[in-house]
């Protein structure tokens, strides 16, 4: 953005040669969006931790075990070490080897697991060490504390992250059916509610999630339907850059012609045969009616209903947890982070378990088996040195005979198959290589 600004005060018009301003404006934008998306998960993330750790934080005894605040917050960084990394790895590979001096960085990656688990385990040899007589309970009822948050707290809305490399249009079309059930189950429950819902929130009533349950499925087609017309919405981020999105449509963004023999195939045996035996019964004319009947719409519009239906029924049950938990400590709100509103965490209990089934959702119904350069390059790092080299030479000699690498590589191809067939040390048989 600060791009679009430069470039709008050096000049009204593109220099020749330069690519169009607005169009190089619109990349940039669309690039940061998602960087902006990353960022503004892990701040909330750090926010919605920080509040839970001082819920249960008793200062004076805080003050006789020196740094153990700062073990609290090791646990947090070596959790998001190990997530984030795990959700971006393949992306994140593909940018270390687009380069030959970040390529070294690579060894990190193939040991990420291992890693994490050496971090974690410096932490829990430090909480050992730090145990302190008259103060076990205390120490252990905070170290439970911090595990607990992290599990219900962190590794949930981490799936958020993993979400916006899909596309954005998987962070935001869950996260928005989520505040759009507030707004319907508030606006029915105001006109409408009568009958309690839930004892541990009493202003819920049974209209309002009746009418919230409606109006937000209703409004999840019409929501996928506008943010699916954005390739920026739909493109799936393959590394880590900040470069323009493209890609070819996907099938389930695209409109396709539905009609009921369609949906009948997609029933349950049973309940398919009972459908038509009805059918069966119905006029003539109704029955040519329905056998024409079409319906234009893109398969995301379903996929974005069945979203709703679980952020319309279950999703609220994080914020019915979440006033259970406020009441077990006699306090209205987790913070004051947003004021008029409470904390962080007051804001986002629900979206936490939206983030999780919105993941899995989208890998067990949506996504599509297929394998990326980075995943790609996940299982080849696992292989041995002379591994490598054999598999560099024999795609090398594929690519040449598709015609895609100049025939003056083929020598270097050849030598790097001999070198991996040899019992030459990995590093002077690749020195040779390159020479």
């Amino acid at each position: 953005m600060l791009l679009c600004v430069l470039l709008g005060l050096l000049s009204p018009h593109s220099p020749p040669g330069w690519p169009d301003r607005q169009a190089l404006c619109h990349a940039s934008y669309r690039a940061q969006v998602k960087t902006l998306q990353v960022a503004v998960c892990a701040r909330l993330q750090f926010l919605m931790v920080k509040e839970l750790f001082m819920l249960a934080r008793v200062a004076q005894k805080d003050k006789r075990i020196p740094g153990f605040r700062a073990q609290q917050w090791y646990f947090f960084f070596v959790a998001t070490f190990y997530l984030y990394l795990r959700f971006i790895k393949n992306n994140l590979l593909v940018e270390l080897t687009s380069s030959k001096y970040m390529s070294a960085l690579t060894w990190l990656l193939r040991r990420h697991t291992i890693t994490s688990y050496s971090l974690y385990m410096a932490g829990f040899v430090m909480f050992v060490l730090s145990l302190k007589r008259g103060m076990y309970l205390y120490q252990f009822g905070q170290y439970a504390w911090t595990h607990m948050i992290l599990m219900i707290i962190f590794v949930p809305s981490s799936f958020f992250v993993s979400n916006i490399f899909e596309g954005l249009i998987w962070f935001l079309l869950p996260s928005a059916l989520i505040i759009t059930n507030d707004i319907m189950a508030y606006l029915a429950g105001f006109f409408f509610g009568r009958t309690p819902l839930i004892k541990l929130s009493p202003k819920k009533t049974w209209e309002g999630f009746i009418g919230g349950f409606i109006g937000t499925v209703i409004s999840a087609a019409i929501l996928a339907n506008i943010l699916s017309r954005f390739s920026w919405m739909t493109c799936p981020r393959q590394d880590l850059s900040l470069g323009p999105l493209n890609c070819a449509p996907d099938p389930i963004y695209t409109q396709h012609v539905y009609t009921l023999q369609d949906i009948a195939e997609v029933l349950p045996g049973q309940l398919a045969d009972i459908c038509r035996t009805a059918a069966a019964q119905l006029p003539h004319w109704l029955s040519l009616w329905l056998a024409n009947w079409q319906y234009v719409a893109k398969p995301i519009e379903f996929h974005a209903m069945m979203l709703a239906v679980f952020a319309s029924i279950v999703a609220p049950f994080g914020g019915f947890f979440g006033s259970g938990f406020k009441r077990a400590f006699k306090m209205k709100d987790f913070g004051d982070t947003i004021p008029g509103h409470g904390g962080v965490t007051d804001r986002f209990d629900c979206q936490m378990i939206m983030a999780m089934f919105a993941y899995l959702y989208y890998w067990n119904f949506v996504a599509q088996p297929q394998l990326t350069v980075g995943e790609a390059l996940d299982v080849a790092l696992r292989l041995e040195h002379n591994q490598l080299l054999e598999l560099w030479g024999k795609l090398g000699n594929v690519l040449l005979g598709e015609g895609l690498l100049p025939d003056s590589l083929e020598p270097s191809l050849k030598a790097a198959i001999r070198t991996a067939n040899t019992s030459t040390p990995y590093f002077r048989g690749f020195g040779r290589v390159l020479q």
